[in-house]
């Protein structure tokens, strides 16, 4: 009986002491893993398909907030302090022409990525991450960071990079299926966020916003003499930014508001469901 007795203590303490284990391996395996800040979300998104497990990812721009007037927090400039990994967008986002260097300054051994490293820009467009190709130069750019702050996972990285650059391929593909035969090639946004995207499938941006400033009452009166005589009905406007200028135009021309997010968390299937959006418009 006593036996019994002992062996039953016994495996309680094993299971109390393996609990324990487990418990403490959680914060280890947290701090082993690299500390990567992006500005972006769809950047975020780069990272992770890439990065997978390994990283642990700080977004400077966070969800619903624009790139235009977005401070960060002391939280995420602790981050900063932090990580090893910076992936700047580098096409001339406001956040990064703005805090860039103060960034640098929290950690001056963190390496900086250049995102846009190999994409001709247009003008001064920042929406770089727009078209799935040049998103297939980002996560390249990715995959070179990782390896050079973490060499030993090269592999990995490399790896997961090429399957993910297969899955933008496929998109790229979805893209121009649906778009080639759309006989109307206009689409009408409030923020220029997609010139990229439009030149690379051989659409027109017509955009109602110009140079970042609000649209004067003549650029307004243009912007619905143009959506009358290309028969738009839709103005696509993004969640960051207000709406009402949008409505003005939408509510005179007979059309509706409708929403194209230019930050999307889950690049992939966001992409997608714009592309699906621009398709309906253009019909």
């Amino acid at each position: 009986m006593r036996k019994e007795i002992t062996n039953i203590i016994v495996g309680i303490l094993w299971i109390v002491v393996g609990t324990f284990i487990l418990l403490c391996k959680k914060p280890v395996e947290e701090k082993k893993r690299i500390g990567v800040v992006v500005t972006l979300l769809p950047f975020a998104d780069f990272v992770k398909h890439v990065g997978d497990g390994r990283v642990e990812i700080t977004v400077m721009v966070p969800p619903g907030a624009t790139p235009h007037t977005y401070e960060p927090t002391p939280e995420q400039l602790r981050k900063v302090s932090k990580a090893k990994l910076y992936v700047k967008v580098g096409s001339g986002v406001e956040f990064e022409l703005a805090w860039l260097d103060k960034i640098k300054s929290l950690n001056r051994k963190m390496l900086i990525v250049d995102g846009s490293q190999g994409i001709p820009l247009i003008d001064k467009d920042p929406h770089i991450w727009l078209s799935p190709l040049n998103a297939k130069k980002i996560v390249e750019n990715v995959c070179q960071g990782l390896i050079k702050v973490d060499p030993k996972n090269k592999e990995f990285y490399i790896k997961n990079k090429e399957r993910y650059i297969k899955q933008l391929e496929e998109l790229d593909e979805y893209i121009r299926v649906k778009i080639k035969n759309i006989n109307k090639r206009g689409f009408m946004v409030y923020h220029p966020a997609w010139g990229y995207f439009a030149k690379e499938y051989g659409i027109e941006q017509i955009s109602i916003e110009q140079k970042g400033k609000e649209p004067t009452a003549m650029e307004i009166k243009d912007a619905i003499k143009k959506a009358k005589k290309y028969k738009i009905k839709v103005i696509f406007v993004s969640p960051q930014f207000p709406t009402k200028g949008a409505e003005v135009i939408a509510k005179e021309i007979g059309g509706e508001v409708k929403f194209l997010d230019p930050l999307p968390s889950q690049y992939i299937q966001e992409i997608k469901n714009s592309v699906d959006k621009l398709i309906q418009a253009m019909r």
